[in-house]
This record gives structure tokens, C-alpha cells and sequence, in this order.
């Protein structure tokens, strides 16, 4: 099988508050696009930040979702969260939360209570996951996804994966997902390598969260940095240069019309109408903020 080169690899751009508990470098769609990385239609990574101790944890208060997934990874730091549907609960280190908003939710999540009174080193990503057609209207739901539960793969002295959905080698991750989607951590020790192995039309990318690597033996990657791959080819390697996490991503994209309005993503402009409709007439129900 042939090589899957990199596309372009970049850097952060400066980053921004969401609310005031979440400071964000955004890659999707700022920097790519909503259809180049579809099924990923949105990707805020908050980087290291030191966040105060304070008794009023700080986050984002009650906002709306419909038409896809909010998928949130915990690398440092806690996060509490609760939405309309009767999900909830408190995202630790190494924790996935997993909210399908599909038909419609409203949501808030802030720094853990008890994490924000000492405050400390915060990190997590958070990725909006886009629905097929058929499964946007479909009944919201949720999945906690608890470090534990993730599939551990040894690559013995190189490090590990820490696989979250999809498939690596011949194990398949925890999370279910409406389409295609491989989402996974590789935990690599200085020096280590990892190789992976996607269908060429996946669109696939990896984040370096931890450390510095060389992709295919060549590129290099550091802390921070973004890692788009062409849609050619099916196999590439990552080697670590120090030790290393990177998130990769690979999904298969959808090839739906794609229309979105703040925090609905719909296949049309009439359905975001209809989306707007609902919200203001209760049908996402109550959460108090």
C-alpha cells in the first residue's frame, strides 16, 4: 500500500476565550475548512494554560447544539458538564465525553468545582463531529468514556495507544459512532514509533499534544502543532523525537451539503430556520444556567 504524505503541517493560531473558562486555538474551520475535514467540522484545542484558583468555576454557561457531536479529551485538568437531555457528570484526566446532540440540547460545561478552588495546568481538546442526514434529528444521547475504558495497545518500548473509537490493528475502541470515525492517542516514549494505517479517502490528521515527532521519517512536528495528510495513500509513521502524545483523527467523510449557523450544523438553510425555530420556542428543553 502506498505512502499517506503530509499535506501541510501548522502551527497555532493565536488562541481566543470561549467563555471564560476555555482558551482556544482554533484549527476547524479557521484554518481548514468545515467540508476539507468533514466528518471533523470543528476542532478548539486548548492548549497549556494556568488557570487561578477561584470559587466560581469558570466555563461556558447554557448554549444550544443540533446536528452533530461534541466530543471532549480531557489531557489535563476537570471538567463538569450537564445538558437538557439529562447528561452529565465530571470529565477527568484522560477522560472522554462523548454528547450526541442529533435532534437538539442545551448544554453548559465548566471548570470541576473542586479542580477550579486549586486551579492548576488545564489542556483538552474539543471536536465537533459531524452527523449523516438520516441521523441529525435522531434522539440525543451520551457517552462517558472513562480513561479506564479505553483500549490500551502495547507497542512495548515504543509506547502505546490509547484507542477511543475506531479500530487500530485488530481492536476497536469504546465510543460508538454514526459513521466511520478513528480517534485515538498515541502515547509515544522518546524514540518511539508508531505506524497506522487509514483508507486514502479518510480525511486524517494528527495534533501534537505532548513532545515533538517525525512523520514518515521526514517532517517534523512540534508541541502544538497540526498535522493535515493527503487524501492519497493509506499508510504513514510517527516517530517521536522526545517523549510524545498526538491525538490522530481519521473518518470518512460524508459528502453532504453542509450549512451551519453558530451552534447548528444542518445539510440546508431551511433547517437552520427550523433549528433557530425550536430553540426559541422551548424544544430543546430547559437546563438552568
Amino acid at each position: 500500500m502506498a505512502t499517506k504524505n503530509v499535506e501541510i503541517i501548522v502551527p497555532p493560531r493565536p488562541a481566543h476565550f470561549v467563555g471564560d473558562g476555555f482558551r482556544v486555538h482554533n484549527f476547524i474551520p479557521s484554518i481548514f475548512n468545515m467540508q476539507r475535514m468533514d466528518p471533523f467540522i470543528m476542532m478548539d484545542y486548548n492548549s497549556k494554560f494556568n488557570f487561578g484558583p477561584t470559587s466560581t468555576p469558570r466555563g461556558v454557561g447554557v448554549h444550544p447544539h443540533r446536528g452533530f457531536e461534541t466530543v471532549t479529551i480531557a489531557y489535563q485538568g476537570k471538567v463538569e458538564h450537564h445538558d437538557s437531555a439529562g447528561g452529565g457528570g465530571i470529565i477527568a484526566e484522560g477522560d472522554v465525553q462523548w454528547m450526541t446532540a442529533a435532534s437538539g440540547v442545551l448544554h453548559k460545561e465548566y471548570h470541576e468545582t473542586e479542580w477550579a478552588k486549586t486551579g492548576g495546568i488545564f489542556q483538552m481538546v474539543q471536536l465537533w463531529v459531524n452527523l449523516p442526514a438520516k441521523d441529525k434529528m435522531s434522539k440525543p444521547q451520551y457517552q462517558a468514556i472513562a480513561n479506564s475504558e479505553m483500549v490500551k495497545i502495547s507497542l512495548g518500548e515504543n509506547g502505546f495507544i490509547e484507542l477511543i473509537s475506531g479500530n487500530y490493528q485488530d481492536e476497536k475502541g469504546p465510543a460508538t459512532t454514526f459513521s466511520p470515525v478513528n480517534m485515538m492517542n498515541a502515547k509515544l516514549n522518546s524514540g518511539g514509533k508508531a505506524a497506522f494505517n487509514f483508507p486514502a479517502n479518510f480525511n486524517t490528521l494528527a495534533l501534537v499534544i505532548e513532545g515533538k515527532i517525525t512523520v514518515n521519517g521526514q517532517e517534523e512536528a512540534a508541541t502544538d502543532h497540526f498535522v493535515l495528510f493527503e487524501n492519497e495513500g493509506e499508510n504513514f509513521t510517527i516517530e517521536a523525537m522526545e517523549d510524545s502524545i498526538v491525538l490522530i483523527l481519521s473518518g470518512e467523510p460524508l459528502r453532504e451539503p453542509i450549512v451551519s449557523h453558530g451552534p447548528f450544523v444542518m445539510n440546508s438553510q431551511e433547517e437552520i430556520h427550523r433549528a433557530f425555530d425550536d430553540y426559541n420556542n422551548g424544544k430543546f428543553g430547559y437546563l438552568e444556567d
